[in-house]
C-alpha cells in the first residue's frame, strides 16, 4: 500500500471532536450524551453509560428509538472479550407467511403489503427486544444500580426537554400518519399542529412507564403491566389489529452472539454476525479492496468511487442471496468472508452494473451510540423502532411508541425472508470495532437502513487508506448502491460526469445514511470522540478526575505532608 495521496479533501468538517482519558460518550442527541456522561461521572462503566444514553434517547429522540423496538449492542469488555447482544425484534407466534397481501413483484414496491399493513398500525408491530437487551447487558456487565441508570430518562420525560429542529422536522414529515393515532397526536400534534423547535415537550405517561421499569426492569414490559397494555392495544383496530401477545412478550429473550472478525491491511475489523449483514459483508468488501492501491487512488476520485460502487454492488447481490436469521436461513459465513471468495468477487467487477436492483426494505430512522470508559470497556450499539415513529402507534396511558419491524420481512410467502413465527428480522446495523494487534483503535456505527454497513466500510477505508482524522472520516461524503443507480452525496457531485462515462447511473443526494458516532483510541489512554453533521450528534468526553489519595486540607494551616508522596522540599 502506498502512502495516502494528499489531494485536497472535497469537504470541510462541520463539527469538532472532543478528547478525554476518563471516558467518551457519542450519541445523536446532546441530552443522550449527557445521560451517558452522568453515569461515567457517577462511577459507572461504558455499559451503564450506553444503556442510560439509549433510555434517554427513547425520550428525546422518540422518532428513532424506543423500548418497544430492537437492535444490536456490540460490547468489548475490559478483559478483551467481544460479544454481541442481539435484541432484534421477532415475528409473533401467531404470525404466518400469508398474513399480508403483497402488492407487487416489482422491486420498487416489492416489500409493500396491501393497505400498508406491514408499515403502519398495530398490524406492523413485531415482538420488541430493546428493553430486554438493555436490561440484560446492564445486569451482567454494568456497575451501577439499574435504578440509577434509568433516572436521567425519567427526569427528561417528567420535566420535559427542548424540541430540536431534527425532532420537529420528523414530526412535520410524519404528521399525516401521527394524526391517525389519538395518543400520538395528543403528544406531538397539540392543537392539531406539529410541535415546533424550541418548544418544551413533557412526556408524563412515559415517565410513569419508566418509573415502573426502574422498579421492575424488563419484566414490566415482558410479563408485566406494560406488556398487558401493549397486548391490549394489539387487539384493537379490527382488520388492522396486531399479533403480539402477552405470551410473546414473556417468551422473548435476547441472544448473545459471537462477532465476526475480518482483516484489512494489518487491522482486525469486528462486527455482528447474522441476522446482521454487516459483519459478513464489510469483511467481504474489505477483502475485495485489499488487492487494490486504494490509498494511491486518492479519496473521492472517479477511479476510487467506481471501485467502491462495484464492491458495494457485489456485496448487495450476495446479501440478497444469503441473508436472514441463521436459525431459519443457511448463511455461508466462512465462504463469504474468505480471501478466496474475494478473488472470485473481484472478477465480477465491471460486470456488476448489469445486476438488477435488489428488493428489500429497512428504515433509515435509527439511532446509534458509541461509548468507552477508562477501564477498557467499549459499547457500539445501534437500536431502533424501525420507521420514523415506528408503527405510528402509542400504547394508551404508557407513552410507549411501537415498532413497525414487520416491514423488514418479505410479505411474499415461500421466500428466505418471509414471515415465520420466532424469526428475527434482517438488519444492516453495523456496530463495528477496529483493532490492531488485539488492541482497540476505532469503534463506530451509524443509523441509515440499507446504507449503514457500506457507509461504515467507507469510514474504515477513510481512516486506514486515506489517513483521515476521525472527524474527517465520519463526515466525509459517501457513496451507495444496491442495484443499478449509484447515489453520491453533494460534495462528490463534481465527479458525476466521470462516473456516468464509466457506465453508472448517478443520483446526487443530500446525505447517505445517518449520523455516524465514533471513538478513536490512542496508546496513552486518550480517547477521541467524533460525530457527524447528518444528525444532532454530540460528543461528551471526561477528563480530570478525583483528587490524589490522601490529600487533606485544613483552612488554618498548611497541608500535612503525605507520606505516600515524595518529598518535594528544596535542599538547603
Amino acid at each position: 500500500m502506498t502512502e495516502p495521496v494528499c489531494l485536497p479533501l472535497p469537504f470541510a468538517c462541520e463539527k469538532v471532536p472532543a478528547s478525554g482519558a476518563g471516558g467518551v460518550v457519542v450519541t445523536n442527541h446532546p441530552l443522550g450524551s449527557a445521560a451517558g456522561l452522568e453515569m461515567l461521572t457517577a462511577g459507572g462503566n461504558a455499559v451503564d453509560a450506553a444503556v442510560a444514553a439509549l433510555l434517554a434517547l427513547t425520550v428525546v429522540e422518540p422518532m428513532m428509538v424506543g423500548i418497544a423496538g430492537g437492535g444490536l449492542s456490540h460490547l468489548r469488555l475490559a478483559d478483551g472479550r467481544h460479544l454481541v447482544i442481539d435484541a432484534l425484534s421477532t415475528a409473533a407466534a401467531g404470525m404466518h407467511p400469508d398474513i399480508y397481501r403483497p402488492v407487487s413483484e416489482e422491486p420498487a414496491r416489492y416489500m409493500e403489503a396491501e393497505g400498508r399493513r406491514n408499515i403502519i398500525g398495530a398490524s406492523s408491530v413485531a415482538v420488541p427486544g430493546n428493553l430486554a437487551g438493555w436490561c440484560d447487558m446492564q445486569a451482567r456487565f454494568g456497575r451501577l444500580p439499574f435504578a440509577d441508570v434509568v433516572e436521567p430518562a425519567i427526569r427528561l420525560a417528567a420535566r420535559g426537554f427542548t424540541v430540536t429542529h431534527y425532532l420537529a422536522g420528523s414530526v412535520h414529515d410524519g404528521q399525516a400518519d401521527i394524526a391517525t393515532d389519538p395518543e400520538m397526536a395528543r403528544l406531538l400534534l397539540p392543537g392539531g399542529r406539529p410541535v415546533a423547535a424550541g418548544e418544551r415537550l413533557v412526556m408524563g405517561d412515559y415517565a410513569e412507564s419508566l418509573r415502573l421499569i426502574q422498579a421492575e426492569g424488563a419484566a414490566a414490559l415482558h410479563g408485566g403491566a406494560l406488556g398487558a397494555a401493549l397486548a391490549a392495544r394489539m387487539r384493537t383496530g379490527g382488520p388492522d389489529a396486531g399479533w403480539v401477545s402477552e405470551q410473546d412478550l414473556a417468551d422473548y429473550r435476547p441472544v448473545e452472539r459471537r462477532p465476526i472478525v475480518g482483516r484489512y491491511r494489518g487491522f482486525e475489523v469486528v462486527g455482528p454476525p447474522p441476522p446482521a449483514s454487516s459483519g459478513v459483508h464489510v469483511a467481504q468488501m474489505l477483502n475485495m479492496l485489499e488487492a487494490y492501491d486504494v490509498a494511491g487512488m486518492g479519496f473521492g476520485t472517479p477511479g476510487s468511487l467506481h471501485l467502491l460502487a462495484e464492491v458495494i454492488r457485489i456485496a448487495f447481490a450476495d446479501r440478497r442471496a444469503h441473508s436472514g436469521d441463521p436459525d431459519f436461513v443457511d448463511v455461508p459465513v466462512e465462504r463469504l468472508t474468505s480471501r478466496s471468495y474475494a478473488a472470485e468477487c473481484r472478477a465480477r467487477i465491471g460486470l456488476a452494473s448489469a445486476l438488477p436492483p435488489a428488493p428489500g426494505h429497512e428504515s433509515r430512522d435509527t439511532t446509534h451510540v458509541t461509548v468507552a470508559d477508562r477501564d477498557g470497556n467499549i459499547v457500539s450499539a445501534t437500536h431502533t423502532i424501525n420507521g420514523l415513529f415506528g408503527a405510528r402507534v402509542m400504547v394508551p396511558g404508557t407513552g410507549i411508541i411501537l415498532n413497525n419491524y414487520m416491514s423488514n420481512f418479505d410479505p411474499h410467502p415461500g421466500r428466505a425472508l418471509s414471515v415465520v413465527p420466532g424469526k428475527r428480522v434482517p438488519t444492516s446495523m453495523a456496530p463495528l470495532m477496529v483493532l490492531r494487534e488485539g488492541r482497540p483503535v476505532f469503534a463506530l456505527g451509524l443509523p441509515g437502513g440499507l446504507r449503514i454497513f457500506p457507509s461504515a466500510m467507507q469510514a474504515i477505508v477513510n481512516l486506514i487508506d486515506h489517513g483521515m482524522s476521525l472527524q474527517e472520516a465520519v463526515e466525509a461524503p459517501r457513496i451507495w448502491t444496491e442495484g443499478q443507480e449509484v447515489e453520491i452525496e453533494q460534495a462528490l457531485a463534481p465527479q458525476q460526469q466521470a462516473l456516468e462515462s464509466m457506465g453508472h447511473r448517478i443520483r446526487v443526494m443530500p446525505h447517505i445514511g445517518g449520523g455516524m458516532n465514533a471513538i478513536a483510541f490512542e496508546p496513552d489512554g486518550t480517547m477521541t470522540g467524533a460525530a457527524c453533521w447528518r444528525a444532532d450528534g454530540t460528543v461528551a468526553a471526561l477528563g480530570g478526575g478525583l483528587a490524589r489519595p490522601g490529600v487533606r486540607f485544613w483552612p488554618d494551616r498548611a497541608p500535612a505532608p503525605d507520606p505516600a508522596l515524595p518529598d518535594m522540599a528544596e535542599p538547603g
